[in-house]
């Protein structure tokens, strides 16, 4: 892959995407529209890339993964960073991760791609991490350089110290005092190991902001599968006859209290037999599409 490809913020999405993108959410409202590889033509593309150097390759291999992104991205919420910003480093990682792949090492492009798509989240994260706790807004960053410098001369403030700062930069004495104690805090490396000789020093952030229950690769694996299903349900419902779709969505998909077969026998004037015949018949009907 070029570093053309890498450096200018992925050149090569751009007549790949809808011109219309004006958003975030149409960004990844696009993404979610690319469909996902089957491993035959994942493998297939990697190779050409591999051995002909095919950017055309690359490209298709990058965009059915950006999705992926959107999704490794959201598991860093909570660092007052712009989710924008982390899709934006994590699609760099994933280049850099298709410049890299290797098909014939037996696994898919999406669990190669997690340390590298990572990798540059975290990097962006660790840019970022000390201003973002300290100041964000336009009065955090005036009240910071103020209170830095009454602190340089008073140590810790008392009372009648917070009130006059208070009072002399126009804002609260609570705004003081959450400033005073983030300038009494330090920065914590974000995956920095921890200190034996401290049993009280905070753990990194790595230890508690990033979800280590599950691989990203699966849990996006499994949501993509989720969505399959209720597409193949939809898709279902809407082969059978009307009697037999609201037999079905009345006894299994109704949020309220699932109805009897003789309740549906009434209404219908048929017997509770030939009720559970016609949802019987609908069931099968569904899972063979879903056998399919």
């Amino acid at each position: 892959m070029s570093q053309a490809l890498v450096a200018n913020n992925l050149p090569v999405l751009a007549g790949s995407l809808p011109s219309a993108l004006g958003s975030l959410e149409a960004y990844i409202g696009a993404v979610h529209q690319i469909p996902v590889l089957p491993v035959e033509e994942e493998q297939a593309l990697a190779r050409r890339f591999r051995e002909e150097d095919d950017l055309d390759a690359a490209k298709q291999l990058v965009l059915s993964h950006l999705r992926f992104v959107v999704h490794v991205a959201r598991g860093y919420n909570g660092y007052g960073l712009q989710l924008g910003d982390l899709i934006q480093e994590g699609n760099i990682g994933l280049m850099k991760a298709v410049k890299r792949f290797d098909p014939d090492i037996g696994v898919r492009l999406v669990s190669f791609a997690v340390h590298w798509i990572r990798a540059e989240m975290h990097e962006f994260i660790l840019r970022n991490w000390r201003i973002v706790k300290v100041a964000t807004t336009k009065a955090q960053r005036k009240l910071f350089f103020n209170l830095r410098k009454s602190k340089t001369r008073l140590g810790w403030l008392n009372a009648e110290e917070v009130r006059a700062v208070a009072q002399d930069l126009n804002v609260s004495e609570r705004d003081v005092l959450e400033m005073e104690s983030r300038l009494a805090g330090r920065d914590v490396g974000f995956d920095a190991p921890a200190d034996e000789d401290d049993d009280h020093a905070p753990p990194a952030p790595a230890h508690y902001l990033v979800a280590r229950d599950e691989d990203p690769s699966q849990a996006y694996e499994r949501a993509d599968s989720e969505a399959d299903q209720l597409e193949l349900l939809r898709e279902g419902l809407q082969r059978l006859d009307a009697r037999s779709r609201d037999i079905i969505r009345r006894r299994w998909l109704d949020d309220s209290s699932k109805v009897t077969l003789q309740e549906l026998a009434d209404e219908y004037g048929v017997s509770a037999e030939r009720i559970r015949q016609i949802e019987a018949n609908a069931l099968k009907k569904m899972k063979a599409l879903f056998a399919a």
